[in-house]
């Protein structure tokens, strides 16, 4: 995955709570090969009408937000199944940052998985970011752990490997890689001492 970088965006305000996987993205779209794709598909059910038309007042249609890579939300975020595809059709659609006040335990892993940033903060500044701060810019520190609006700044908590793993793009998957040489190293030395049975 790419390393995160600070970023600076202004947010699409998705003001609903326990929102679950299956409304990121409903089951009928976990079909595709891959990890792309998806994006087209994220919040299907609330942004076409039953005859496929775009629902006119859902926030993703509206043009002013287009281009936006903050999605901002309420309580319970990512709650419901653990498919990882919701976090690759947030991803695919361009979100590089979610903000709310709490999310699903299994949904948070998937994002960090994926290089995408989850912020949780109380539910008074969240609600003082939909209040005011929806057109304004957001600009994202990784490094120092903090949200910069305005004159304004926002601390936020991460865990340290998660961090690391955000800033240096490197995965699970990756992580293993790196070790390769000494897993290697160890399987030899393993296939050396298994002998074997000796027939008298």
């Amino acid at each position: 995955m790419e390393p995160f970088r600070n970023l600076a965006s202004k947010v699409v305000p998705l003001d609903i709570a326990n929102i679950d996987t299956d409304q990121i993205i409903p089951k009928q779209f976990l079909k595709l090969l891959g990890k792309t794709g998806y994006g087209q598909y994220l919040f299907f059910n609330w942004r076409y009408d039953e005859n496929g038309n775009p629902t006119e007042n859902f926030v993703l249609n509206l043009p002013k937000f287009k281009g936006r890579q903050i999605l901002l939300t309420r309580e319970n975020f990512g709650i419901g199944s653990s498919r990882e595809h919701a976090v690759w059709a947030l991803k695919d659609y361009g979100f590089k940052v979610v903000i709310g006040v709490s999310f699903a335990d299994i949904f948070y892993n998937n994002c960090t998985k994926n290089g995408v940033l989850v912020i949780k903060l109380d539910k008074n500044t969240i609600d003082d970011f939909f209040s005011t701060k929806t057109d304004d810019d957001f600009e994202i520190d990784l490094a120092q752990q903090q949200i910069r609006i305005n004159s304004t700044i926002y601390s936020f908590e991460i865990d340290p490997t998660i961090k690391n793993s955000l800033e240096s793009g490197i995965d699970e998957i990756s992580k293993t890689l790196q070790l390769e040489s000494r897993i290697k190293k160890y399987e030899d030395k393993k296939n050396l001492t298994v002998q074997p049975n000796t027939i008298l």
